[in-house]
């Protein structure tokens, strides 16, 4: 049996696939660090983190995060409210028993 238990091992990929200037924010990076006389040769190893095709744009990887579980909290509120509703949760507004002065 092989890596992960799928049968075949994990196949590494082959760092020619990672180039920094295919990735905006890593070629400014890049070409920052070369004003400076400065190389960094492990650049290449962040691409992966900014593959749109991997992990969506900015925006699309925002989108989900502010609505991930949105579904399910709206549908969580709503049966509280039918619950409350239907069981007669306690209703402390409006209800004021005379000769105490409206303390409670």
């Amino acid at each position: 049996m092989g890596a992960h238990g799928h049968g075949e091992p994990y196949k590494i990929p082959d760092p020619s696939i990672y180039n920094v200037d295919d990735i905006p924010k890593l070629k400014e990076v890049k070409e920052a660090l070369a004003r400076q006389g400065l190389k960094d040769p492990w650049l290449r190893n962040e691409v992966w983190r900014y593959d749109p095709k991997q992990w969506g744009t900015h925006a699309q990887r925002i989108r989900v995060f502010m609505t991930r579980g949105f579904v399910t909290g709206l549908g969580l509120a709503a049966l509280t409210v039918v619950a409350e509703t239907l069981l007669g949760g306690n209703d402390h507004h409006g209800h004021h028993q005379s000769g105490d002065g409206g303390h409670h």
